[in-house]
């Protein structure tokens, strides 16, 4: 799709490429085949199921974060479906015990709780190694004090519960690349490889935070990891990665809808939104890139970009471009699909974006929301 095709879609709108999602499915597969291990969509950071029955081809089923992201991926995706949450409300625990193939505890508590609801099912426990090379403590999983997973200390206190599991989860990484899986690879195996040898253990999980489908990546290590673990215990080996499915697969298109007066730096006001439609622009925090743009300074033109909300800091970025901005000019961001649709919101009652695909030069509309959508959150 040429720049063009983009600058004339009504906006807001997410747009997502279809193509390109196959080439990051492509990738995931390939790792499959090499590897024999089992490949997974965490729909918490991609859960346009438009695309599941595509997805399905190349993936082994999805990971859910609960009942209604389960739901979804049984409905829409088949395969496996597995469940990891922090703690599983009572109310929803026996319909996803019907749905689940593999249900995973984030305590012992919870295991011995649930435990005798599930029949025939794979169950895992979740560890926290204690150790990750991930620099933002509100992305670490294995930061002091974590709720997420359960220490050495505690399954050495709980031994005799592991019978009743037959794998183990951990996730100790996000957005980087193998050499850290192997890293940490070397702290998991040092700390739980004993219960590894376990005769019930049949599987582990490596969690997602892999970009796998980057340019650059280091595949080689990535197999080689997995063999490692594999070959070893004789276990089988999943991944579930979210963002590395949809990784520079998707655009978000914005409008210029004014100009502040300020000479030192003029802000362009969107009708784009970093708190409403790409909150993790606050929450990383990072910069997006935008087509043409530079960074501040580097061409004539420096602007900063922010949303249409009363949210003082709802600011995307400082930019430069060759032109004046004007009102109407068309924003596009880039590596848009992931982490935003799943977590967007209509707070100051912002327009959601709508879903457009991209496939075979042509753009589709998948899904246009209005006044409707956010009436009814709230009553």
């Amino acid at each position: 799709m040429t720049r063009d095709q983009l600058y004339e879609i009504p906006t807001p709108a997410y747009v997502v490429d279809k193509d390109k999602i196959i080439k990051n499915l492509e990738t995931l597969e390939f790792v499959q085949r090499q590897t024999g291990c089992r490949v997974l969509l965490a729909q918490k950071a991609f859960s346009m199921f438009r695309l599941y029955p595509l997805m399905s081809k190349y993936l082994a089923g999805t990971t859910a974060s609960g009942l209604y992201e389960a739901k979804l991926g049984r409905e829409y995706m088949g395969g496996e479906t597995h469940v990891f949450s922090p703690a599983y409300p009572e109310g929803d625990f026996d319909e996803l015990a019907a749905i689940c193939d593999c249900i995973v505890f984030n305590s012992f508590g919870q295991l011995n709780k649930f435990k005798a609801k599930v029949q025939n099912k794979r169950l895992g426990l979740r560890v926290n190694p204690e150790y990750s090379e991930i620099s933002r403590e509100i992305y670490d999983p294995c930061a002091k004090y974590s709720r997420l997973g359960v220490t050495l200390r505690t399954i050495q206190k709980n031994s005799q519960d592991l019978k009743y599991i037959d794998g183990l989860h951990f996730h100790t990484m996000c957005e980087q690349d193998s050499d850290v899986l192997r890293r940490a690879l070397l702290v998991f195996e040092a700390k739980f490889g004993e219960f590894l040898e376990l005769e019930n253990i049949k599987w582990v999980n490596f969690g997602g935070g892999q970009h796998i489908t980057r340019e650059g990546y280091d595949t080689k290590t990535l197999i080689d990891s997995i063999t490692l673990i594999r070959d070893k215990y004789g276990l089988e080996v999943y991944l579930e990665p979210g963002e590395a499915v949809a990784l520079d697969a998707g655009v978000l298109v914005s409008t210029v809808l004014d100009i502040t007066d300020d000479e030192e730096l003029p802000c362009a006001i969107l009708d784009a939104s970093a708190a409403c439609h790409m909150p993790d622009v606050l929450e990383m925090p990072y910069r997006p890139e935008v087509f043409g743009a530079g960074l501040p300074g580097q061409k004539k033109h420096t602007c900063r970009l922010g949303g249409n909300t009363c949210l003082a800091g709802d600011i995307i970025g400082d930019y430069s471009f060759d032109k004046k901005l004007k009102n109407g000019d068309k924003i596009v961001f880039s590596d848009m699909a992931h982490y935003t649709m799943v977590k967007n919101n209509t707070f100051n009652g912002a327009k959601l974006p709508s879903i457009l695909l991209l496939a075979n030069g042509k753009i589709e509309t998948v899904r246009e929301f209005g006044y409707g959508d956010f009436k009814t959150r709230l009553s």
